[in-house]
């Protein structure tokens, strides 16, 4: 379920949190999902359940998952959640992204085609398509 790499320097709870939004986001995981127990997730994974449960922590904190005492973690209906602050902090950190890349010289053609290839990763058309402009 989840490919780990043990030897990268990225920490593997960041690893285990960027693999678990991706699969929220490409829908691989259905809202009100419940996600492993982290007992099972730690003995599937060989790791330290400490890790896992940093990772679920962080999850909930960005608003990709809920906590029920008692039962578990489970997969937020992000069309709800979807918050006003979360939306302004990412986009703060793609604009700062953004003019930094264009201050290395890349042209607003290459930002477009990495905008179109990360939107195609997801699921969708070609950022044109998505926001109803033209090509």
């Amino acid at each position: 379920m989840f490919d780990l790499d043990l030897k990268s320097r990225k920490p593997i709870y960041e690893q285990l949190v960027e693999h678990i939004k991706m699969m929220i986001i490409q829908k691989v995981l259905e809202p009100d999902e419940q996600l492993p127990s982290v007992r099972n997730l730690a003995q599937d994974l060989t790791i330290n359940p400490n890790t896992i449960q940093k990772a679920y922590r962080e999850l909930e904190r960005d608003g990709y998952t809920y906590s029920v005492p008692g039962k578990g973690s489970f997969v937020n209906d992000m069309n709800e959640t979807i918050n006003k602050e979360r939306i302004q902090m990412l986009t703060e950190d793609l604009e700062r992204i953004i003019k930094e890349l264009i201050y290395l010289e890349i042209s607003p053609g290459e930002l477009k085609e990495m905008i179109d290839k990360a939107a195609l990763k997801v699921g969708g058309n070609d950022i044109d398509d998505r926001l109803g402009g033209d090509k």
